[in-house]
């Protein structure tokens, strides 16, 4: 537990931004309101147009809360569905000095917002962040959650893997001061993936700090099918592009490893089938290799969840390949008309004046 007396904890709103999370979204709330933390809380629940039991849940924890002085959950509308708007929507509605991002799908481990403040302030960060600890339910996310968390699924994301606590580019959801998002203006809404990117990127350029941590974990739900991963991930492979198209010096060869795996594999695969067998090798290795890294990534998992690691890898590595390779410079164009520039906190008069 923090030391630091209750009455000087700051207050803390968490905001969610939730679209058909009727599986989750109770016992996410749960979390956040048995967190060891001794300030006061709020939950601020941005509801898309589900078609799911999402809203009637939503309105059930209300009025379950409505008598919790502690902490109170109230929920606001996001009419477009989509994660940026529902953010800025839940960020205007809520009130707190402290602002944490959750998912509605996301698990707080039960000092994750007491960490977090004390992180705030020991480094005088900006943000702070850490680990995405991916959990499944049954066999197939089990096997989801072994290839998000292994290096040969994510390359070398200390998000997802894990690393030392220190400065990074961005950082999963975020623990925000929230000066520093009403100074930049909230997310950018024209990211419908990558918001968080692109407002760390802000963050960063206006000289402010993310900072990633291990001590933080959010447990995650993954994707329950195959086709619900293989849509995630070419939103991200799309929207990476997008990110670096907005910003040219953020590419780098962990990127480039999946729409370069799709070039390769078809490519060898169509050298196979017209000109020689031989072209078959390039697809056969990468399988060879997908089926070789899943061991180590499904040791202490049951055999059924084992068998589907190489599933789960290939879905992820083609799925966001191929969103890489079809994005759209028109989108791209889009989001960078609407580029926001980083705002920097004016100097107070006697600091400009030394």
């Amino acid at each position: 537990m923090n030391a630091t007396p209750p009455q000087q904890l700051p207050a803390v709103s968490v905001i969610m931004p939730v679209l058909n999370e009727e599986r989750h979204l109770r016992s996410s709330v749960q979390h956040i309101l048995e967190q060891e933390y001794a300030g006061e809380m709020e939950v601020v629940i941005a509801l898309g147009p589900s078609s799911d039991r999402t809203d009637e849940i939503a309105a059930e924890l209300v009025a379950e809360n409505a008598a919790n002085e502690r902490a109170r959950v109230l929920t606001v509308p996001n009419p477009t569905g989509r994660t940026p708007a529902a953010l800025n929507a839940a960020i205007k509605a809520s009130r707190h000095p402290v602002v944490v991002r959750v998912d509605g799908h996301g698990m707080l481990s039960a000092d994750y917002i007491a960490t977090a403040v004390r992180l705030l302030e020991e480094t005088g960060a900006q943000n702070v962040g850490g680990i995405m600890h991916a959990e499944g339910e049954n066999a197939w996310e089990d096997a989801v959650a072994a290839a998000m968390t292994s290096r040969i699924g994510v390359g070398n994301a200390s998000f997802h893997t894990g690393g030392e606590a220190g400065p990074a580019d961005t950082v999963y959801l975020g623990v925000f001061r929230r000066e520093a998002l009403e100074q930049q203006g909230g997310y950018n809404e024209e990211f419908i993936r990558a918001q968080d990117w692109e407002l760390n990127f802000r963050i960063r350029e206006a000289g402010g700090q993310v900072w990633f941590s291990p001590e933080l974990r959010v447990q995650y739900r993954p994707r329950p099918s195959v086709r619900a991963l293989a849509r995630q991930y070419k939103d991200y492979g799309r929207w990476r592009h997008v990110v670096a198209r907005y910003h040219s010096g953020s590419i780098n060869l962990r990127y480039l490893a999946p729409p370069t795996a799709v070039c390769a594999i078809a490519a060898g695969t169509v050298v196979g089938a017209l000109v020689t067998p031989w072209g078959f090798a390039v697809p056969a290795g990468y399988l060879a290799a997908i089926a070789a890294g899943s061991v180590p990534a499904g040791r202490n998992l049951p055999l059924k969840a084992r068998a589907q690691i190489p599933v789960a890898l290939a879905t992820m590595h083609m799925s966001w390949g191929w969103g890489f390779l079809t994005s759209p410079r028109s989108l791209a164009k889009k989001v960078i008309a609407s580029r926001r520039p980083a705002v920097t906190a004016p100097r107070p008069a006697a600091a400009a004046a030394e």
